[in-house]
C-alpha cells in the first residue's frame, strides 16, 4: 500500500521520487485535478498528485476534492499527508514556520463536501471530533524531531473559500474563534478521507501573516520566496517520515 502525498501550492513536484509513471483513474465524480504521480521515495511506495493541477489552473473553489481522494484511495491509498500553504494568525505560527494542526473550523461554501448523496446505502455519520488521523500526525511528529526539523505540534486551521485573501476584520474574526491559521484547502479534503476511511494529516506552511497583522505588505513575491524555502524542509520531513514508515 502506498502514501499519498498532496501537494499544494509551491509543491509541484517530489523531491527524490523515483517516478514510475502517471497513473489516470476515472471516479464517480468526474476527474480529479490531473494524472497521479506513482514512484517510491527510499524503496517505500508514494503516489503524488498536485492538489491544484500542473501548470496550476484550479483555485480552491474548483478543485474536485471528491475525485481526488477517490482516486488516490483506488490507487491504493493507505493513508494520505495533504501539504497546505497558509496563513499565521498565531505569533508562533509566523512565515517559515511548519505546522501540524490538530483541529479545524471550516469557513467554506458551496462545495461538494460528501461522497454520501442519499440512495440505499447507510448514511455517513463519520467521527470527526479529531478530524486528523492521531496515529500518522504523531509519525510525523516524529520523524521531525529524529530528523531535527523545527515542526509546531497542533494548532487549529481556519478553511475559508478563497481565492481572494482575507480582510483584516475575517481574520480579527478568525483570530476571535480560536484559529492558529487560515488557509483555503484543507476542506472538504480532510472530512472527505475520513469518509473514505484514509488516514489523513496536513502539514502546514506558514508563508505570510495574515492579513491586517503586520505592518509589511502582502505581496505573492514575499510569499513565494518563503514557500521556496519551506519546500526544502517539507521534502525533507517527509523523507524522514517515509524512511521510517519503512523500518516499521
Amino acid at each position: 500500500m502506498s502514501v499519498a502525498i498532496i501537494g499544494g501550492t509551491g509543491i509541484d513536484a517530489l523531491a527524490g521520487l523515483e517516478a514510475a509513471g502517471e497513473r489516470v483513474c476515472g471516479t464517480p465524480y468526474g476527474a480529479p485535478s490531473g494524472p497521479v504521480e506513482a514512484g517510491s521515495i527510499d524503496d517505500v511506495p508514494v503516489l503524488f498528485l498536485q492538489r491544484h493541477g500542473r501548470p496550476r489552473a484550479l483555485p480552491p473553489h474548483r478543485i474536485n476534492y471528491r475525485a481526488n481522494l477517490w482516486a488516490l484511495r483506488e490507487l491504493g491509498a493507505a493513508a494520505v499527508v495533504a501539504i497546505n500553504a497558509v496563513g499565521g494568525i498565531h505569533e508562533a505560527c509566523g512565515p517559515g514556520q511548519l505546522v501540524l494542526p490538530d483541529q479545524l473550523i471550516d469557513y467554506t461554501w458551496g462545495r461538494e463536501h460528501t461522497v454520501d448523496e442519499g440512495g440505499d446505502s447507510p448514511l455517513r455519520h463519520v467521527d470527526f471530533t479529531e478530524p486528523y488521523d492521531p496515529a500518522l500526525r504523531r509519525a510525523l511528529l516524529m520523524a521531525a524531531q529524529e530528523a531535527g526539523i523545527a515542526c509546531r505540534d497542533g494548532g487549529v486551521l481556519g478553511v475559508t473559500q478563497g481565492p481572494r485573501l482575507e480582510t483584516a476584520a475575517e481574520i480579527r474574526r478568525l483570530r476571535g474563534d480560536g484559529c492558529d491559521l487560515v488557509g483555503m484547502t484543507g476542506m472538504p479534503e480532510a472530512a472527505l478521507a475520513r469518509e473514505l476511511e484514509l488516514p489523513y494529516a496536513s502539514i502546514c506552511m506558514v508563508v505570510n501573516a495574515a492579513p491586517g497583522l503586520d505592518d509589511q505588505p502582502l505581496t505573492l513575491a514575499a510569499m513565494g520566496e518563503v514557500l521556496t524555502r519551506e519546500a526544502g524542509a517539507v521534502a525533507a520531513l517527509l523523507r524522514a517520515f517515509l524512511t521510517a514508515r519503512r523500518r516499521v
